[in-house]
């Protein structure tokens, strides 16, 4: 019995060194691209503040080599006062490198459409706050965004557009 026990042992142990480890590192976070633009200022300082914000948030990967990946998470705050009048714009694309080895296609997709998102996201609200307290107007924060659940909508349209085409 403790000799068949051994062989399961060893048996899962030769299944599970078949498969690669999971490696998974952050090498970088920067910022690629940062931009500010208040075009009614110093008028927009002299009206009431009732501010009005429309965020746009979109993630783009691209492969770099063979288990690297710059993933780059741009949002653009634009802040209307009052009747469509626009205050400012803050704009940020916060981007990473990250290492990623041993995923399946499914896996992968995930990782890179949420996981490397959620970590980069920080960055990027930081970002925008401070370009905002830059341009003299009240901070900025912006609330946390669930990428899972972006991720589970965009991979749902993704699949009924393929349903449709088919």
């Amino acid at each position: 019995m403790a000799d068949e026990n051994q062989n399961n042992q060893a048996a899962n142990g030769a299944a599970q060194n078949s498969q690669a480890p999971v490696q998974f590192s952050l090498q970088r976070i920067y910022v690629k691209d940062l931009s500010f633009e208040s075009p009614k200022a110093p008028a927009v300082f002299q009206s009431q503040w009732s501010p009005q914000v429309n965020l746009d948030l979109n993630t783009r990967h691209t492969q770099l080599q063979e288990g690297v990946h710059e993933v780059v998470l741009s949002l653009s705050a634009t802040v209307t006062n009052g009747e469509d009048e626009v205050t400012f714009i803050a704009e940020v694309q916060q981007a990473g490198i990250f290492a990623i080895n041993g995923l399946d296609d499914a896996a992968m997709r995930h990782t890179l459409g949420a996981f490397c998102p959620n970590i980069l996201f920080p960055y990027a609200r930081e970002a925008i706050d401070n370009l905002v307290l830059r341009g003299s107007f009240p901070p900025l924060m912006l609330s946390p965004v669930n990428f899972d659940a972006l991720y589970a909508q965009a991979e749902q349209r993704r699949t009924e557009e393929a349903a449709g085409t088919a």
